[in-house]
């Protein structure tokens, strides 16, 4: 019997008693299109109900819009937030981390996961995907996330799911 890569990510996070407990990250702009919200969103609920733990920065825009998909779907959101106070973390955010460092917490989001989703983006987004390829983290790109050489631009949420459960499961890309 066949089974889908998002299958056997759901096996192994879910079932087999060995799950990854890295983060996968999903980074993005913070004043994001309604397409880039959706998407957002649908990224946070794949992972989530796959049991992939999911890392952001914690506050608006895409963070909000991927923990709110994390929570619909009954999943652990950790946000590392720049600010110092836990209060700053958007509503939806299960785990605020407040690190009091402002944007060098980019770089560490980029490090504490196993890889990343981009969806849309700024500077921030650019400087976030630069140090996760840096550290050697595969980067999936969707809905206008900057382009940069290393990085994989996926067409959809679930084709960026099929590229994060490659990763979890220590397959080939």
């Amino acid at each position: 019997m066949a089974v889908s890569l998002p299958g056997a990510l759901r096996w192994l996070q879910r079932e087999s008693g060995h799950a990854v407990r890295i983060p996968a990250a999903v980074i993005g702009t913070r004043t994001p299109t309604a397409s880039q919200s959706a998407m957002a969103t649908q990224m946070g609920g794949l992972l989530a109900g796959h049991g992939v733990t999911v890392l952001c920065g914690g506050r608006s825009g895409v963070m909000e819009a991927v923990c709110r998909g994390v929570d619909e779907a009954g999943g652990l959101s950790i946000g590392l937030l720049p600010d110092e106070e836990p209060e700053a973390a958007n509503r939806y955010v299960t785990v605020p981390l407040a690190t009091g460092i402002g944007v060098a917490r980019n770089a560490l989001i980029a490090r504490a996961a196993l890889c990343l989703v981009a969806v849309g983006g700024g500077y921030g987004t650019l400087s976030e995907i630069a140090f996760a390829l840096q550290f050697k983290r595969p980067v999936f790109l969707l809905d206008g996330a900057p382009t940069v050489e290393g990085a994989l631009r996926c067409a959809d949420a679930e084709q960026a799911l099929e590229q994060v459960a490659r990763v979890f499961l220590a397959l080939e890309r």
